[in-house]
């Protein structure tokens, strides 16, 4: 499998899933022209689009997803926030598994400030290879089993969110609201801890804050505490996904 990534940011989160049997937009929070360009301006390989919520920086591309005769999955709240509705869009609840071509997916419950917010747990059924998704949340409170692959948000780091707000950078309320909707480093450490990673072969960083974040910082102290080959996504990156070598 690949992953590529359009955007990983608050200017806007999307990334294609794709494997030798289809492809899986995960969130579309760019123009959808920018999604066409990543797939070759070629949509008949795509399956479906899974959106985690009703910001805009990941469904911003939900509308013209659809228009485009792309099935698009987002929970019941998220529809009803946005006022979206279609024939192609498939409304969905935390703890419903589902198939979208070659893929099984598990919904999940995250915890931001949004309206009934998702994460999803991917397996490509010709493998079995199984990939986390998760953004936005400040905390995750189920545990995994067999994964081999992490996408997941890592957006800031504490001392430095600290030090930002100290300078004047940003403002006590914009802390706030980090605290209580985004994953920092500390809280996804403990994430990891608490997880079985024996079969996890990558993991990959998402929507890092512009100020708040330290790349090499995140990549060093993710990859001490799992052993695990760790990376950022960044906008235009193409990353393989594979079980091998072990």
């Amino acid at each position: 499998m690949k992953l590529k990534v359009i955007g990983s940011s608050s200017k806007g989160n999307s990334y294609i899933l794709e494997t030798p049997t289809g492809c899986l937009i995960l969130d579309c929070g760019v123009r959808f022209k920018e999604i066409q360009k990543t797939l070759d301006f070629d949509l008949s390989s795509v399956h479906g689009c899974l959106v985690t919520h009703e910001h805009q920086d990941h469904s911003k591309g939900a509308k013209d997803t659809l228009k485009f005769g792309i099935d698009v999955f987002m929970s019941t709240g998220t529809a009803k926030t946005i006022n979206i509705a279609h024939h192609r869009l498939y409304t969905i609840q935390a703890g419903s598994q589902f198939t979208v071509g070659d893929f099984t997916v598990l919904a999940f419950e995250t915890e931001h400030d949004a309206t009934e917010p998702l994460g999803y747990l991917i397996q490509y059924k010709p493998t079995g290879e199984k990939l986390l998704f998760a953004t936005d949340t400040y905390f995750i409170r189920h545990r995994f089993k067999g994964l081999n692959y992490i996408l997941i948000e890592c957006n800031y780091c504490r001392e430095v969110l600290e030090e930002n707000v100290k300078a004047g950078h940003i403002p006590k309320s914009l802390k706030s609201r980090l605290l209580e909707s985004h994953f920092s480093l500390d809280n996804l450490k403990t994430f990891l801890e608490a997880n079985d990673l024996k079969e996890v072969r990558k993991i990959i960083l998402i929507h890092l804050s512009d100020s708040n974040s330290n790349s090499k910082q995140m990549i060093r102290e993710i990859q001490d505490l799992t052993r695990i080959d760790t990376e950022i996504a960044e906008p235009g990156k193409v990353i393989e996904l594979v079980l091998c070598p072990f």
